[in-house]
């Protein structure tokens, strides 16, 4: 899944694509780099970003995806407002990507339920500017993989199909660097729900403190790729679904390496062990 926002002030490539020629264009490469999804959001999801509303979100987005879809890419939208999947859906989206995972609008299953399309539930506290004070857990891994579990009764209920599920542990959302970390190493427990699992450590801050200079500087977001395929790389060896990176290429190229080597084959090996032994 490659990052296309249409924003001013994300926290990576904010105001980069904020035109429609720009946009579509990223759009565009993305695909060619080998993004099988083109991930558009009109709103940023920074840490401590101000919400925008819906009528801005809808213009931001909805041009880029009609050219984009015309073009023959595959888009999700990444909105946690059922107005804006309605309208995105409509316009030629296949995918809603709510960082949410439904809880910021409840009318959002419906949407979902109605439109048929795949839906990825993120782990979710609360929006941007309060998400930092949310970060309080037991058992972070155990605590995630309960509410996550909690959105997909909430979906099932509403009458979304089990097949269109896909669960996100939103790192970062809510979260601290530890937190991070430990989720990716225990992803395992996570993939346990039973169901397709979205990755998305891209440039975060996180990997930006972890390679930081002498003197505590965090790495640029821009320089932040190598660890950023290695978060992707150890994700999907362990069955994540998907990934979610602004730069495809390096990704794809990494991944073709570990599918070369075998390891997809020895990968799915271990997973079903696994699956006996917890049958078992």
């Amino acid at each position: 899944m490659g990052v296309l926002n249409v924003t001013p002030d994300s926290f990576s490539d904010g105001g980069r694509y904020a035109d429609l020629d720009s946009a579509v264009g990223h759009g565009v490469r993305l695909r060619e780099a080998g993004a099988d999804l083109v991930d558009i959001g009109g709103e940023s999801t920074r840490p401590g970003a101000e919400r925008i509303d819906a009528a801005t979100e809808v213009s931001r987005v909805l041009p880029v995806i009609r050219e984009l879809t015309a073009a023959g890419v595959a888009v999700s939208i990444d909105t946690s407002r059922a107005r804006v999947a309605e309208a995105a859906l409509a316009a030629g989206a296949m995918v809603v990507n709510d960082v949410s995972g439904g809880l910021a609008d409840p009318d959002m299953a419906r949407v979902v339920r109605d439109a048929r399309c795949p839906w990825v539930l993120m782990h979710w506290r609360g929006h941007s500017r309060e998400m930092r004070e949310l970060a309080n857990y037991t058992d972070v891994v155990a605590d995630v993989r309960t509410e996550l579990a909690q959105r997909i009764d909430a979906a099932l209920a509403a009458g979304v199909a089990a097949d269109r599920l896909i669960v996100d542990p939103g790192l970062g959302f809510a979260k601290t660097a530890a937190h991070n970390w430990e989720l990716t190493a225990r992803l395992p427990e996570l993939l346990d729900l039973g169901y397709p699992l979205l990755f998305g450590a891209s440039r975060k801050s996180y990997l930006g403190r972890l390679l930081a200079a002498p003197d505590g500087t965090p790495r640029p977001t821009a320089q932040r790729e190598a660890a950023t395929v290695a978060t992707s790389v150890l994700a999907v060896a362990a069955g994540a679904w998907g990934v979610r990176v602004h730069d495809v290429q390096a990704t794809a190229d990494a991944l073709a390496v570990w599918a070369a080597t075998g390891s997809p084959r020895l990968a799915a090996a271990a997973r079903d062990d696994h699956e006996q032994k917890v049958q078992r």
